[in-house]
């Protein structure tokens, strides 16, 4: 009897070019979280202020947001996204400098939207106090 030895093969990882895509940020109070995604919608990479090694409040500075933008597009270098959307959500400190973290890692920015909800007119007040 021969020993038949198998070797499995590796299947090659497919790497897909996505040349434009949209970039969300959004800044907390607490945290700042960037998902870079293709036009549909797909998440391509993501990065947070806590995955980053950032903890308790120097997690919402934009000193954060920066190192977070850089951790995502270091992810995404080999995918080849030049072109984002940029689609910013939320309060904190460290909307502004994602944007800019964004442009100077090498994305051309082509918009900026504002998606932070705002109320229309809130809930209902209480009522008025007896004394």
């Amino acid at each position: 009897m021969a020993a038949v030895t198998q070797t499995k093969s590796k299947k090659k990882k497919v790497v897909k070019s996505v040349a434009q895509g949209n970039a969300y940020v959004q800044a907390t109070y607490n945290n700042t979280i960037v998902t870079l995604t293709d036009l549909n919608g797909n998440t391509l990479a993501w990065s947070s202020a806590g995955n980053c090694g950032f903890k308790g409040p120097k997690k919402a500075t934009p000193y954060a947001a920066g190192m977070i933008v850089k951790a995502a597009a270091d992810r995404v270098k080999e995918i080849g996204l030049k072109e984002i959307n940029v689609f910013v959500k939320g309060v904190g400190a460290g909307r502004d400098s994602a944007v800019r973290a964004l442009n100077a890692n090498g994305f051309q920015v082509l918009s900026i939207k504002d998606l932070t909800p705002l109320p229309h007119n809130g809930c209902r007040p209480r009522k008025p106090r007896r004394v």
